[in-house]
């Protein structure tokens, strides 16, 4: 699978997890844990998602060398914050940059930041005090981001071929 059918199961992958941690009856340190785990997934989610709309972005429209460079370029990136996401999709077209920052600045900027920097606190060892229903809050947000990425990607005669 490429493009938007990964995202969609990444997403469902995601989505389930989610749930799962919603059914939890356990001690809030231990819901407390597994938000911290979610944030490292919901960040993940970012990258992949990203990185399979531009790789499929650029199998339908360029030739194999674009293609190849891509690939390289994108799947070396991390920790995509909202200017790192922007600078990467905007990179392919300047109207996909202003798009996006007028898209995630004014409502979702807070929840793709959040995510990413709590992922990295927990990456190192940093102990952080977060809940499920404040990720579950941030995934809600990120996964309109991706949304709105892959809409910009996917020209609308190809939506229907990838939706998932």
């Amino acid at each position: 699978m490429t493009g938007r059918a990964e995202v969609g199961r990444l997403r469902q992958h995601l989505d389930t997890t989610f749930s799962r941690a919603e059914r939890l009856d356990a001690d809030p340190e231990l819901r407390s844990d597994f938000a911290r785990y979610l944030c490292v997934l919901a960040s993940g989610f970012v990258e992949q998602a990203t990185t399979e709309l531009l790789i499929e972005y650029a199998r339908l429209n360029a030739d194999p060398r674009v293609q190849r460079h891509v690939e390289q370029s994108v799947r070396r990136r991390s920790n995509l914050n909202t200017q790192r996401l922007i600078e990467v999709v905007g990179a392919f077209d300047p109207e996909w940059r202003a798009d996006l920052e007028t898209f995630i600045v004014n409502e979702f900027k807070s929840a793709l930041d959040g995510i990413v920097y709590l992922r990295n606190q927990v990456a190192h060892g940093i102990h952080v005090e977060v809940t499920l229903p404040r990720v579950n809050e941030y995934y809600t947000r990120i996964k309109k981001i991706i949304d709105r990425v892959a809409d910009l990607l996917t020209p609308h005669d190809q939506r229907q071929r990838y939706d998932v």
